[in-house]
């Protein structure tokens, strides 16, 4: 408690990376109207660009004093700090928090390193220990072949009251390692029934057809899928404009992003716009009216299909292969060494207006069933969080 007042604390959501912004602002929409009168803080981060405390105050979070780093905690001499000095500093203690919500994404699994499921073990442990409430929100899992991470994972369900595979692949490398248990459950991403907004800067006519790269296929993937990446984004937008398409490229998060949006304009046409656009609502607004999409950022690719764009993608995880099959249509997922034909010929699936309309119908019906799953997973989470 602070103040009297409930305090939740969200965790692993950020600035950067519009995905964990845009799950930022589902949390505490959901939150604020079920608990009205709570406080929220957020812990800093040690990248200072993902949680900077500008934007941690303009949403008037708390600031969270603990955080880790490698393994090693940090935060922990605030405990020193009298209540009054804190108080006027806006920061909050790990004892204070009575509800913890984790919105990772991915971050629990072999390929982030053996610290992220150190950490969580740790930190469920402590938390199950002071009685605070601890919901990991839907996400991807795994894969655990590392030792020390499977026993981090397993002690962090033993100790959480309710964790969400964002689908069965995920689900399945938990129960490999944990077996099934009540406490784990799964759901779809939740930021499937947030209402974007569409700038009134925003060129509708100029700007049709949305191309949105992603860096991490360039450093979380193999050597060849990391080269083929970049000429396989041109020529899908070198296609796109040569169609007529009116392609633009939308930046989803930072330099790297932006670095790649550069080179596949230059190679392509000066014509092609770059939207540089930070708010995550926004960037969810433009997907929605949008005539297609092709892209590599996860959330953008959520933004689009619950909408009812229709989207292709390229991925680096098994996330990307799991959201296509939610949503009926696992043909839209690209492969960055297929022919310029294969290539041509799966596009037309979203440009051509007969087929595309196909594909709409196909994604709108999907989308209406996965909402009413998060609508079930917000039921489930609040039946735990007011027991």
């Amino acid at each position: 408690m602070i103040n009297g007042k409930k305090l939740i604390e969200i965790r692993k959501a950020g600035f950067v990376n519009k995905g964990a912004e845009l799950m930022l602002y589902a949390i505490l929409d959901k939150m604020k109207k079920e608990f009205p009168d709570a406080e929220f803080a957020m812990a800093p981060s040690v990248s200072t660009a993902s949680a900077p405390y500008l934007k941690r105050a303009e949403l008037r979070l708390y600031q969270k004093a603990q955080f880790w780093r490698k393994g090693f905690q940090f935060g922990v001499l605030a405990n020193l700090i009298p209540a009054k000095i804190r108080d006027m500093y806006g920061i909050v203690l790990d004892k204070e928090v009575d509800i913890v919500i984790d919105a990772a994404g991915f971050s629990y699994s072999d390929q982030w390193g053996k610290y992220s499921c150190l950490e969580l073990a740790d930190s469920c442990k402590r938390w199950k220990k002071i009685g605070t409430k601890v919901i990991l929100l839907p996400q991807a899992f795994g894969p655990y072949k590392s030792a020390y991470n499977r026993k981090g994972i397993t002690a962090a369900l033993d100790n959480a009251d309710l964790v969400f595979a964002r689908e069965k692949v995920s689900y399945d490398y938990l129960v490999d390692v944990v077996g099934e248990r009540p406490n784990l459950k799964m759901a779809v991403d939740f930021t499937n029934i947030v209402e974007g907004i569409v700038p009134e800067e925003f060129d509708q006519e100029a700007n049709r057809f949305c191309i949105v790269p992603n860096y991490r296929m360039i450093d979380k993937t193999s050597k060849a899928d990391s080269d083929a990446y970049l000429p396989f984004m041109i020529e899908v937008t070198r296609y796109a404009y040569e169609k007529g398409q009116k392609p633009f490229i939308l930046v989803h998060e930072g330099a790297n992003d932006l670095m790649l949006a550069e080179k596949i304009r230059d190679a392509v046409s000066q014509d092609v716009q770059i939207i540089k656009e930070s708010h995550p609502l926004k960037i969810k607004g433009i997907l929605g009216v949008s005539s297609g999409t092709v892209g590599s950022r996860f959330h953008g690719l959520v933004s689009a299909l619950s909408q009812g764009t229709p989207a292709l993608a390229t991925g680096w995880s098994h996330k990307y292969q799991m959201l296509f099959q939610d949503y009926g249509f696992p043909e839209g997922l690209l492969n960055v060494h297929m022919s310029k034909d294969e290539l041509h010929k799966t596009m037309d699936l979203i440009i051509d207006e007969t087929s595309k309309q196909n594909v709409i119908e196909k994604i709108q019906s999907n989308s209406q069933r996965l909402k009413q799953e998060t609508e079930q997973m917000w039921v489930d989470v609040l039946k735990v969080l007011k027991s």
